[in-house]
């Protein structure tokens, strides 16, 4: 599995809006100069984080963005799931049990690829934004030290 651009962009975006939480509402030219993401992309992005209940918007003089949880209650899952869909490692279907396979090895390799697409998925669940916050701040190790 590879995430996405846009997975990626929405995953800095809503960090910056955990490290900056205590600011209140983040205007999205704001978000964007922070993490030298293109604006309009960005927008797109924010809408679709909105849609999926991760971000709050207020419009008006001081509005912009918020964290619509805590950052302990939103994952790196859910926010990739929110802007590139399910977390898998391809579109190919179920296997098959007890011999009923089409082809040669077909579903030995969907069990494969079914198991690489859940751990993916458990591996980014176990990641908070309130987690990635303290390991920018340098009050936790970062992965894999």
């Amino acid at each position: 599995m590879k995430v996405s651009t846009r997975g990626d962009y929405a995953s800095r975006a809503l960090l910056s809006l955990a490290l900056h939480d205590e600011d209140g509402p983040t205007s999205v030219r704001d978000i964007a100069e922070r993490t030298a993401l293109p604006q309009p992309y960005l927008e797109q992005i924010l809408l679709a984080l909105k849609g999926a209940g991760l971000v709050k918007s207020k419009r008006g003089v001081g509005g912009g963005y918020t964290l619509a949880r805590a950052p302990e209650d939103i994952n790196l899952a859910q926010i990739v799931s929110a802007v590139d869909g399910p977390i898998q490692a391809g579109d190919f279907g179920q296997p098959h049990t007890d011999g009923a396979c089409d082809h040669e090895g077909q579903c030995v390799l969907l069990a494969i690829w079914a198991n690489a697409g859940d751990a993916m998925r458990e591996l980014l669940a176990n990641f908070t934004l309130l987690d990635l916050s303290e390991m920018t701040a340098g009050e936790q190790p970062w992965p894999g030290e």
